[in-house]
């Protein structure tokens, strides 16, 4: 588990704004937001990662049968307050054995997405949105409209897992699930609830560490 601010894009240790700079800065990448180390799973954590966060924090709601929410990352910092953010789930995948499920929420031009799909730049590039979608899903939170849905493209090519990516509420919205064949999860009626929405109580199950959250 990473204890230091890393680059988003890439997972290098980056530099902290100084004397002569007040960027976050990366030696492959240059000025970039910093990925905060991650979260651990469990309400108080939750509650830390929701406190300045200005993009969605997406989960399934409800959760897929027996799947679990298994952690935090975020990337941003206390000037600008949080930008991306990506939930862990973790569960039976629908085809065979346990899978992995990463949502991310992020401002363009920030590359946690990317850096998950295992793409070289810092957004989907022209891959995305090039065909008729792939999936679809629901969305609800403060600032979505009753019964709104998202259309979700795959892109990325890394044999092990599965990329849907699409647009929601002025951000990106990234699906990234291991193994690959857990991608058919997305063709189930899943809807995304933002846990940032005021006034909600609901009882998020949380189960140990993911792994995935140190990539």
């Amino acid at each position: 588990m990473r204890a230091e601010p890393t680059c988003p894009r890439c997972g290098s240790q980056v530099q902290a704004p100084g004397l002569w700079s007040s960027d976050w800065s990366c030696g492959v990448h240059g000025a970039v937001l910093p990925r905060q180390p991650p979260v651990r799973p469990g309400p108080d954590a939750l509650a830390v990662v929701l406190r300045d966060m200005r993009v969605p924090v997406w989960t399934p709601w409800p959760l897929p049968l027996n799947w679990l929410v298994t952690g935090f990352t975020t990337v941003g910092d206390e000037r600008g307050g949080g930008r991306a953010c990506g939930v862990a789930l973790s569960g039976p995948g629908l085809l065979s054995g346990p899978a992995d499920m990463m949502l991310i929420a992020e401002e363009p031009g920030i590359g946690l997405g990317a850096h998950y799909a295992g793409l070289d730049g810092a957004d989907p590039g022209e891959e995305f949105d090039g065909s008729p979608p792939h999936a679809k899903i629901g969305i609800s939170g403060p600032a979505a409209t009753p019964g709104h849905t998202v259309p979700l493209w795959t892109v990325g090519r890394e044999p092990d897992r599965a990329v849907f990516v699409g647009e929601a509420l002025g951000n990106w919205l990234w699906a990234v699930l291991w193994p690959a064949d857990a991608g058919v999860l997305m063709l189930e009626e899943l809807n995304l609830l933002d846990l940032r929405e005021p006034g909600m109580k609901v009882d998020v199950p949380y189960g140990a560490y993911s792994g995935r959250l140190d990539l």
